[in-house]
């Protein structure tokens, strides 16, 4: 099943501020912005990662 532009957000680290990730999520049940623990492969760490437009 494709995934649409609509339900995609894209996950942005916090430190070095570079797009990583893309993921989906239901904006009808979720109405605050993702913030998750990922890998960051510019840093080489785990970092913060939070939803940009």
């Amino acid at each position: 099943m494709a995934k649409s532009k609509d339900s995609l957000a894209r996950l942005r680290c916090e430190e070095c501020k570079t797009v990583n990730y893309f993921t989906t999520r239901n904006k009808k049940k979720l109405k605050e912005k993702l913030e998750m623990n990922k890998h960051c492969k510019k840093c080489k760490v785990h970092t913060t990662h939070k939803e940009t437009k």
